[in-house]
């Protein structure tokens, strides 16, 4: 009894907290799972780190996209009242099929609206180093989208844009404070390269779904972009590679050419990893600038990064630090360039440009 009522806890901030406000839907089906014995108990008989909402939740939603949970599938497209209870009665009926997916899946938030902080960060890593063509190694890549960061297109509230005008994938972000985000034009890209422990292929079609999967069912907006995104990805694909954060650098290194700036990215990637890991990924970036340039630009929360300053922020303060670091010729140089909140949804410059 003291695991379920950990678990309805879990449940019911999920709802009224995390997807209050967001997600009237999942708001609704969250709390009525913590307050269902039953439901918790199914729950249960998954393992105790795949017991997450996100994941019981897109594992649900799964069954219902690839056309398992009829009843489920129609209360989320139509987004009403009944979606509690046939979001109960799918996971009572088919328990053993929501565990097997929430033990084989990992959540997935592959969001373009990181490309709102890397497009201007990758510019002026290349500017900084004065190099016009750059090879993108995206660390924690999962289906590589970030990877498409030039063929995409930003507009900011301040009325400035940067990337493709006519991409089929459009984002916007908002400018916090006084200072523009820099308007350099990123240089050729020449390679993209995902590195991930567990990549997703968007040509697979059962990935793809779990992509989808992944969404919250009353988010339209997202899905439709989602599935821009991954027509875009699709029509040239990246190499992505199996691997961590430390362990896959070389061979992802390897595939960009040696005139080439390598461009290592990292979104909310590294807070995953222990500080050891971390200081280990720091060192194979420096290793791989023997003999020439390489970058490295992050969108971690404040204090994850190694070497990034922070401005003096507090950890867990509710934003993240935008950081370019270069690394050459036996030297470092790492600065913060500004700060983000909601993945990329605001974005406030800091830096001298």
């Amino acid at each position: 009894m003291g695991r379920a009522r950990t678990l309805a806890q879990v449940y019911r901030r999920f709802g009224e907290v995390d997807a209050a406000g967001t997600s009237p839907l999942y708001e609704r089906v969250a709390v009525a799972l913590a307050e269902s014995d039953e439901a918790l108990r199914a729950i249960e008989t998954a393992p105790a780190r795949r017991r997450h909402p996100t994941v019981i939740l897109a594992a649900l939603h799964d069954l219902a996209l690839a056309g398992h949970a009829p009843a489920l599938a129609a209360a989320y497209a139509a987004a009403d009242g009944d979606a509690a209870g046939a979001a109960i009665d799918t996971l009572l009926r088919m328990t053993d099929a929501v565990v097997a997916l929430a033990v084989r899946r990992r959540p997935r938030t592959d969001e373009t609206g990181r490309c709102a902080v890397l497009y201007p960060a990758i510019a002026e890593a290349a500017r900084r180093v004065g190099a016009d063509t750059v090879g993108l190694i995206d660390v924690g890549c999962s289906a590589g989208l970030n990877l498409n960061v030039d063929r995409v297109g930003v507009t900011y509230d301040d009325g400035r844009s940067l990337g493709d005008p006519s991409s089929p994938v459009q984002m916007s972000s908002s400018v916090v404070g006084d200072r523009p985000v820099p308007a350099w034009a990123m240089p050729e890209v020449v390679a993209r390269v995902g590195v991930d422990v567990d990549p997703v292929d968007v040509t697979d079609a059962d990935e793809a779904r779990w992509l989808r999967a992944c969404l919250w069912p009353d988010q339209p907006e997202l899905a439709a972009r989602l599935e821009a995104e991954m027509a875009l990805a699709a029509t040239a694909p990246p190499l992505l590679l199996r691997g961590d954060a430390v362990e896959g650098l070389p061979d992802a290194f390897a595939q960009v050419p040696a005139d080439v700036l390598p461009v290592v990215t990292t979104t909310w990637a590294l807070s995953r990893l222990s500080l050891e890991s971390r200081l280990r990924f720091l060192q194979r970036l420096d290793k791989a600038a023997t003999g020439r340039a390489v970058a490295w630009v992050s969108a971690e929360g404040v204090g994850v990064a190694p070497a990034i300053p922070t401005f003096g922020d507090r950890p867990a303060s509710g934003h993240s630090i935008i950081g370019v670091a270069l690394f050459g010729h036996s030297a470092l140089r790492a600065e913060a360039v500004g700060r983000c909140w909601s993945r990329g949804r605001m974005v406030s410059w800091l830096a001298d440009s």
